[in-house]
């Protein structure tokens, strides 16, 4: 339950957003950025308004808890695309409702976007890369629009591309502005950087790893510190292969979670729920992120090779999950979010109770109990 004494990340739109430790992990739209989505960028650039707030719109139906604001294009007017389309979000009350990300390179954007959004929103992002003396400005500024900030492990030597450089620059970081700025410690969000595994090159093996276990350091030994991520960036070197790429988003998140990530940009598009991977490509997977054997890189790429170009047989499957048992059915129809069969399997329910409230107490109960187990255990997420 909320306390107003604890130091939990708060962030809102017309609706408050509690970050607690209780708290599912936190899903951030990313299709409302130009850099991430040719549609979104098409439609901004043709000014078509009130189609890219459809795009919005539909991040929040689909379950995400902020969506993320990107206008970085070289052809567009970034000040004018930012200030427009937040003020169009503030005019939709089921947009509004929750936090918005200003996300951007471009300092005068994201001062922009921070003038006109609404409620308590976060900036993506600042770093040391420019050294102390902008970070301190930027960061004052933030705090001054009630802003929470995401932190790029970057500074001035660049990128944090190990385990000890990530948590080097977020210690850092997290000083300053502590201790010179400040800053609520719970309204700072580091990114300690998702880089590709599965490249190839040898110094990439301990990608995945580094950041889990930078995640671990920081949530330890930075007091009350959340942090988050781009998840699709650990996948790239399998663009085009959609079910590894599903496969490694989810397992990768899985890991992070237990770690401590607690929030993330994420494509609910490319997730695959954790339990429901295929046994071997998920070990396949694992041994690639966790770096458990010197021969991962070039088992995954072998077995991807293999299911590449390859669809779902979505007409088979339905036919053998229809098949299963009455109570199976509900589970799985409640896990994938499935609406097809409910009229059918919920009277075939009815009619094998007692009472038409024993439906809802026992088989449909039954079903949401795993789906809040995988919930609880990071291997399912709102979105899905």
């Amino acid at each position: 339950m909320y306390n107003p004494n604890h130091k939990y990340l708060t962030l809102s739109g017309l609706e408050p957003l509690v970050v607690t430790p209780e708290s599912n992990f936190i899903n951030v739209g990313e299709r409302t950025n130009v850099t991430g989505s040719k549609k979104f960028l098409r439609l901004i650039k043709e000014e078509q308004y009130e189609e890219a707030l459809e795009v919005a719109r539909h991040q929040v139906e689909g379950g995400a808890q902020i969506i993320d604001v990107n206008m970085d294009e070289g052809m567009l007017d970034g000040v004018y695309a930012m200030t427009t389309f937040l003020n169009l979000i503030a005019s939709e009350p089921d947009i509004a409702r929750v936090p918005i990300m200003i996300d951007s390179s471009k300092w005068e954007i994201i001062e922009a976007g921070l003038r006109v959004a609404q409620g308590k929103c976060v900036v993506n992002s600042i770093s040391l890369k420019e050294g102390e003396d902008e970070f301190i400005r930027q960061a004052k500024l933030i705090k001054r629009y009630g802003a929470a900030v995401i932190v790029m492990a970057f500074d001035e030597k660049g990128q944090a591309d190990n385990y000890e450089r990530r948590i080097e620059i977020c210690k850092r970081s997290y000083d300053i502005l502590v201790n010179e700025v400040k800053f609520k410690p719970q309204d700072i969000i580091f990114d300690p950087n998702i880089f590709p595994v599965a490249t190839g090159m040898e110094e990439h093996k301990l990608n995945a790893l580094d950041f889990f276990n930078a995640t671990k350091w920081i949530r330890e030994n930075l007091p009350y510190a959340n942090v988050s991520g781009g998840v699709s960036n650990v996948s790239f070197s399998f663009r085009g292969n959609t079910a590894v790429r599903e496969a490694m988003h989810s397992a990768f998140l899985y890991h992070a979670i237990k770690n401590g990530m607690n929030l993330g940009i994420v494509n609910p598009a490319l997730l695959e729920v954790y339990d429901e991977i295929p046994k071997d490509l998920l070990e396949c997977v694992e041994d690639v992120l966790l770096n458990r054997r010197e021969d991962a890189t070039e088992r995954l790429l072998d077995f991807a090779e293999t299911i590449k170009g390859q669809k779902k047989d979505t007409e088979t499957a339905v036919q053998e999950w229809r098949s299963d048992p009455l109570q199976d059915r509900i589970t799985h129809a409640l896990v994938k979010g499935i609406d097809a069969f409910i009229v059918e399997d919920v009277e075939e329910a009815r009619q094998s109770v007692a009472k038409p409230i024993e439906v809802i107490e026992g088989h449909l109960m039954t079903g949401m109990n795993v789906v809040g187990d995988l919930f609880g255990s990071g291997k399912m997420f709102l979105p899905q």
